[in-house]
């Protein structure tokens, strides 16, 4: 919850190197919902419910398996995708209690941003 709450707080940085924002979590529409109004979240959250993403990404907590409260959970971390949907690079933290540097990340993404 905190890393979407962040992310907020630094989306007008990425916007102005030309980096939009967007979430993504396993928690079903209605939950996303809440979470927007509770947090006043200003971009878009998807919904990964059933994994497709975590999968694809390789950001799967394989700590939790199949039938398990947490099951499809990613690591926590950031995804830079291009325009094209491309990964241009990842952070993802082991464990779900340590996250990524904002201010780490967002360094890197300009630096990546301004080689394009």
């Amino acid at each position: 919850m905190r890393q979407f709450v962040k992310l907020n707080d630094m989306q007008e940085r990425f916007e102005a190197i030309g980096v939009s924002v967007s979430g993504m979590t396993y928690d079903d529409r209605e939950t996303i919902q809440k979470f927007h109004a509770k947090w006043g979240i200003a971009y878009p959250l998807l919904s990964d419910m059933d994994g497709e993403h975590v999968d694809a990404w390789g950001i799967r907590n394989e700590q939790y398996g199949p039938g398990t409260f947490a099951y499809n959970i990613p690591h926590p971390g950031v995804v830079l995708l291009s325009p094209e949907g491309e990964i241009l690079a990842k952070w993802a933290e082991a464990g779900y209690r340590s996250r990524a540097d904002w201010k780490t990340v967002f360094n890197e993404v300009r630096a990546i941003v301004r080689r394009q």
